[in-house]
């Protein structure tokens, strides 16, 4: 079986560099048994509605600007897998989620940073789902509840975004390498939570965690949302690991979790 990730996307620049993070991320994509498909909620697609993308090849999406040309000529060109669309979407309405098939849209880079970095030669199937950041902590975590029986059948779920990231906060011209206290207090709390799968304080956080004004800001929960979906895909299993974690630009996560218990690369 495989497990459920959440894997911070960063800055789209991590998608053209060398560095630990980026190492780490070409690493694990070798972990785990190749998937069947791959499942990925991304904190840059936002619906008031569940989508679940049904495309039969992925338009590269360049949902930034200012950035080296570089980044711009990358392409990922996965293609879909209509089946499992259509096993997500019987799921999903057997849990009594509203969702709609979606045609069109392309990987945003959300999803493809991420993807090149574990899976570069993008030979494997994919299916973009939206994330919705009104819904409460507990119904996010619900769909990805509703999802994991896909983990049984050789599908690998991602949940795509940043525990801490809050643009207006970053130190992106040079620094000195020091990371803000308030991000690392929010990440621990964050860490101890999840280790412990304390549920009733995690669907708190906006009460509970500390500096999360600064870590999770204002009307942009976005990014810090996906973890609930990708935690409620290891519901049945209550175990969380953090795999990966450092700092960028002062404050911004790149924390990566696994959420259950996944067979290792060896067992395939």
């Amino acid at each position: 079986m495989l497990p459920a990730l959440f894997v911070a996307h960063g800055a789209p620049l991590l998608a053209i560099e060398n560095n630990d993070y980026t190492q780490f991320l070409h690493s694990l994509g070798t972990e785990f048994p190749k998937p069947r498909a791959i499942l990925l909620f991304s904190a840059h697609w936002e619906s008031a509605v569940q989508q679940v993308s049904d495309v039969e090849r992925f338009e590269t999406i360049y949902d930034f600007g200012g950035f080296p040309e570089a980044l711009y000529r990358i392409n990922y060109p996965a293609e879909g897998d209509t089946a499992v669309t259509e096993e997500i979407m019987a799921l999903l309405t057997a849990q009594g989620v509203p969702a709609e098939v979606e045609s069109a849209r392309g990987l945003d880079h959300g999803a493809w940073v991420v993807l090149k970095m574990l899976y570069p030669a993008a030979d494997i199937p994919v299916i973009s789902l939206s994330v919705n950041p009104h819904l409460t902590p507990a119904e996010q975590y619900t769909i990805g509840a509703s999802l994991a029986p896909l983990r049984e059948r050789d599908v690998l779920i991602i949940a795509s975004g940043g525990t801490v990231h809050n643009l207006g906060a970053l130190r992106m011209a040079g620094g000195d390498g020091t990371v803000d206290q308030w991000a690392v207090d929010f990440d621990k709390w964050l860490e101890d939570n999840l280790t412990d799968w304390n549920t009733d304080s995690l669907f708190r956080y906006e009460a509970l965690a500390p500096a999360v004004g600064l870590a999770v800001p204002p009307r942009g929960n976005e990014h810090f949302i996906p973890l609930f979906y990708a935690m409620g895909a290891a519901d049945r299993e209550k175990q969380a690991q953090l795999l990966y974690r450092s700092y960028r630009y002062g404050n911004l996560s790149h924390s990566v979790w696994q959420f259950g218990r996944p067979e290792q690369a060896g067992n395939q």
